[in-house]
């Protein structure tokens, strides 16, 4: 891999295994560790003492902070937001006596999710677009799209943005929420949001 024609910054201090895949403008920072088969695409950053593991795809524009490992089966798409020291998961009932490499469980992070600092995601779900974890919550189950979770296990109190905004409750039959930043607007039917872009 040319790291200096595909612009990227790898600190001296990183571990860059040979057949790993790096997108553009990508900034690798202190003590990163990422792996032979991981594929990242660009203008992503990696914070200080991050690992990447082998069977992990990550797309563009996603910000990973300090002290976050994102092992086998996790798969980030664009633009996803993982903030400090928080956790993924990949086996469920791990004990360190019984191998359970063959029991990995894929994790599915979409578009613009934000995961605030100390949050722990448990394996085999899937977070839905633009939701937002917060700092400290523990994950159990799946995530509908602009969802906002806190707590221990993780509950839903409200919708988010994609702007990371919080959208203002109650929006009952069919009263929408217009983001005045964007112009998209939100629309709540049978429990899930529906959002639409701005035409202008």
């Amino acid at each position: 891999m040319d790291l200096e024609k595909q612009n990227i910054y790898v600190d001296s201090t990183s571990i860059i295994d040979d057949g790993a895949k790096i997108g553009k403008n990508c900034k690798i920072w202190h003590w990163v560790h990422i792996s032979s088969g991981a594929v990242i695409g660009d203008n992503c950053s990696f914070g200080q003492n991050v690992f990447v593991g082998n069977q992990v795809k990550i797309g563009n524009n996603v910000k990973v902070q300090n002290n976050v490992s994102i092992y086998d089966n996790i798969i980030l798409e664009n633009n996803v937001f993982c903030g400090p020291s928080m956790v993924f998961t990949n086996v469920y009932n791990p004990r360190s006596e019984v191998s359970r490499k063959d029991e990995y469980q894929d994790t599915y992070v979409e578009n613009g999710v934000t995961f605030g600092a100390n949050c722990t995601i448990l394996c085999g779900i899937k977070i839905g677009e633009y939701a937002v974890i917060g700092a400290g919550a523990l994950v159990n189950k799946s995530v509908k799209a602009f969802a906002l979770m806190v707590g221990v296990p993780a509950r839903q109190i409200g919708w988010m943005s994609t702007t990371g905004e919080r959208i203002p409750l109650p929006l009952v039959g069919n009263e929408n929420w217009k983001c005045p930043e964007t112009g998209g607007t939100y629309l709540l039917r049978n429990d899930f949001l529906i959002f639409s872009k701005s035409k202008y």
